[in-house]
C-alpha cells in the first residue's frame, strides 16, 4: 500500500536527497486508517499521550490520539509556541534545526508515544524524545511510517523501541 500511495520526489529539498512524500497516502481514507492502525498497534494500552513532530507528524499524532482515546502533543519548530518552552537543537542530513515544546504540556510521568513520518538520521526524532524527557514524560516508543536504513536513525535512538511500517535501503 505505501509503495502505491507514496510519492517519490528527487532532489528535494536539495540535490541528492530523495524525498518520500506521504501526503498521497494521508489523503487516501483507507491508506490513512491503515497507517494509523499499524503505527500504534505495537504500543496499544502503553501510552497516555501521542507526540507529533511538525508537520506531517501532527497528522499522524492527531489521528492516532483520536483513534486511541489519548491526548496529543505538538512538537513544533523553534519560535512557533507562545508560552515558555524547552528547545532542542539537532542536525539533519541536509542542515540543522531546532524543536520546542511547552514546558508544562506533559504531566510528570506521562507515557508518550512519539510519531513522525520518516526516520532518517534520527536527529528530528531524537530531539523530540529528549524534549519529552525534559518535560518529565516517559517515551514508551517511537513510531514512523518510513525508515531510511543506512543513515543511523535507529542507532541514534538506541534504548528506545522503534517501530517502522516500512524500511527502505540506501
Amino acid at each position: 500500500m505505501l509503495d502505491r500511495l507514496c510519492a517519490t520526489v528527487p532532489d528535494y529539498p536539495k540535490p541528492g536527497i530523495i524525498f518520500k512524500d506521504l501526503t498521497p497516502a494521508f489523503a487516501d481514507p483507507q491508506g490513512l486508517r491503515a497507517i494509523v492502525d499499524a503505527i500504534v498497534a505495537p504500543f496499544i494500552g502503553q501510552f497516555d499521550l501521542v507526540a507529533g513532530i511538525e508537520a506531517r507528524g501532527f497528522l499522524l499524532a492527531a489521528a492516532a490520539a483520536y483513534a486511541t482515546g489519548t491526548g496529543v502533543l505538538t512538537v513544533r519548530k523553534a519560535g512557533k509556541l507562545p508560552r515558555e518552552t524547552f528547545l532542542e537543537e539537532y542536525a539533519l542530513e541536509y542542515g540543522t534545526a531546532a524543536l520546542e515544546v511547552h514546558t508544562t504540556d506533559i504531566a510528570p510521568g506521562a507515557r508518550v508515544l512519539v510519531l513522525d513520518d520518516v526516520l532518517a538520521t534520527g536527529g528530528t526524532v531524537g530531539a523530540a524524545v529528549r524534549l519529552v524527557g525534559r518535560c518529565g514524560g516517559d517515551v514508551v516508543g517511537v513510531g514512523v511510517v518510513l525508515e531510511l536504513e543506512g543513515l543511523g536513525g535507529r542507532e541514534a535512538l538506541a534504548g528506545h523501541r522503534v517501530h517502522s511500517l516500512q524500511r527502505l535501503g540506501d
